[in-house]
């Protein structure tokens, strides 16, 4: 049987990977292992490496703000003005 996922729930979990496998990425440039029982803080510290979570949410939100505007631009990304037409829109060749 299939279970229903929500978009939410499968973001949330690839950006948890994305977290691990840096911190992974880090762990191998400093040469310290999981052993060592190093703070994820101090670890961050040493490498000075901007979190992978961080830059995503920034370029989501960025993106949705340029979305929105580039209603200008005729990309169709803009709110609805007006009324929508009534009926089904006609087809290139003019016939329904």
């Amino acid at each position: 049987m299939y279970s229903k996922v929500s978009d939410h729930t499968i973001v949330a979990n690839l950006i948890r990977r994305l977290r691990v496998t840096q911190r992974a990425m880090e762990r191998a440039m400093l040469g310290v292992s999981l052993r060592d029982k190093i703070r994820n803080v101090e670890i961050r510290s040493r490498t000075r490496v901007t979190d992978i979570a961080q830059r995503v949410a920034k370029l989501k939100w960025q993106w949705g703000i340029e979305g929105w505007t580039l209603g200008s631009q005729g990309a169709g990304m803009a709110p609805r003005t007006g009324k929508r037409s009534v009926g089904r829109p006609p087809t290139l060749d003019g016939r329904h």
